[in-house]
């Protein structure tokens, strides 16, 4: 009982939801930098998806148990990987090819598929929180909510931050936005090498 006591602690789930919003806070800062300008449509856009996939995915990962969660465990973060390198490799190749004016109107992250890729890149490990949490039969509402929420203020953080480095990285934001994007990605896979 104090085991399950204890992974309730808030400052606990706290210290988890800022772990897991990492990811979605460089995200965040490499998509408004491929924007001209973030709006505030496309940074709620951007925050609420992010949010709700962290508050959704540990739900899965509990729900799922162990059986499924342990099938892509091995490979989990070669799959976020792929996916960042590919909407980080698209936003490079678009730097190049479109002007400033036309790049804004036709490669919104914050839209269509783009969107769900980056959402899910953003919150597969979630889903082993909420297995590690099914494991110490934890009520997963709490913890998912509070990871929901940190995430959707993480990534609204990261989008207003961004312009600024927006003005440090100059005129190639959506190349510099690629990069990050591919970085993160990196150390993802690092991270589980």
């Amino acid at each position: 009982m104090d085991r399950l006591e204890s992974s309730m602690n808030p400052l606990l789930v706290l210290a988890i939801a800022l772990g897991l919003s990492m990811d979605a806070f460089a995200v965040a800062v490499g998509t408004s930098l491929a924007l001209p300008r973030a709006t505030a449509r496309q940074t709620f856009r951007l925050a609420f998806h992010f949010g709700l996939f962290q508050f959704l995915m540990p739900i899965l990962g509990w729900l799922a148990g162990e059986g499924i969660v342990k099938l892509i465990e091995n490979y989990d973060h070669w799959v976020a990987f792929g996916l960042l390198i590919m909407i980080g490799g698209k936003m490079i190749i678009e730097s190049f090819k479109f002007s400033e004016k036309k790049r804004g109107r036709e490669s919104d992250p914050t839209k269509g598929s783009s969107l769900i890729v980056l959402s899910v890149a953003t919150s597969i490990d979630a889903l082993a929180v909420g297995l590690s949490l099914a494991a110490l039969r934890v009520n997963i509402v709490y913890p998912a909510a509070v990871i929901g929420l940190v995430a959707f203020l993480m990534t609204g953080l990261g989008m207003k931050i961004a312009p600024v480095l927006g003005k440090i990285a100059g005129k190639r934001v959506e190349l510099a936005g690629g990069v990050v994007l591919i970085l993160v990605g990196l150390k993802i896979l690092t991270d589980h090498l």
